[in-house]
């Protein structure tokens, strides 16, 4: 039978405004957008027939759900990836520092200069999360929701359609959109960019 899981991204944060490898709570604006989403059609209808609800355990994450009106599960395996020693640094202070190691990241997702888990593990990682789903869903449909962090919708968006990690970096997950992905029989198919509405991002 056919998996659904429709994943949203978290409304905008400081961290996120400025490219930090960090957590932190919504911004103002993005509380207040995440807040007029919550009437949005799209919202009412996804909480409405999800069977199980989840969300990155993030600060943003779980504030982005709450705002939504949704009692989301925080999930370890929807965790954003470790960045090791450069969390907590925004993107464009570490390639100033190390220019070489930002380069080798960005290009070759087995490294992990920062020492934390690189591309490719958090490929597989979340790759598993999303096949054990559709297994777990046979012989009934299942529908999942959850607020997931960019890079966990990124990840899980080239997993789905089978294209190889590279791609990872030119996929654009704007805040509070939905990205869809329907399974059957280990095959994906994808619908992303809905945006929930409730203002402009």
């Amino acid at each position: 039978m056919t998996t659904r899981v429709t994943l949203i991204s978290p409304a905008l944060s400081t961290a996120l405004r400025e490219a930090r490898f960090a957590d932190g709570p919504l911004d103002a604006a993005g509380l207040r957008q995440a807040e007029a989403a919550r009437g949005a059609f799209a919202v009412v209808e996804q909480r409405a027939t999800a069977d199980r609800v989840f969300a990155s355990p993030s600060v943003r994450c779980r504030q982005t759900a709450e705002a939504l009106g949704l009692v989301a599960e925080p999930l370890p395996e929807l965790r954003t990836c470790a960045m090791g020693r450069w969390r907590g640094r925004r993107l464009d202070e570490v390639s100033a520092d190390e220019p070489q190691s930002v380069a080798a990241w960005l290009t070759d997702p087995t490294a992990a200069p920062h020492g934390g888990e690189s591309l490719k593990a958090l490929h597989i990682r979340l790759g598993h999360w999303l096949d054990a789903l559709g297994a777990d869903a046979r012989p009934h449909s299942a529908r999942v929701l959850a607020v997931a962090e960019p890079d966990v919708v990124r990840a899980l968006t080239v997993h789905a359609i089978g294209a190889p990690p590279q791609v990872f970096w030119r996929i654009d997950v704007q805040p509070l959109t939905i990205t869809e992905l329907s399974g059957r029989n280990g095959r994906w198919n994808l619908r992303s960019g809905r945006p929930l509405g409730g203002g402009s991002h």
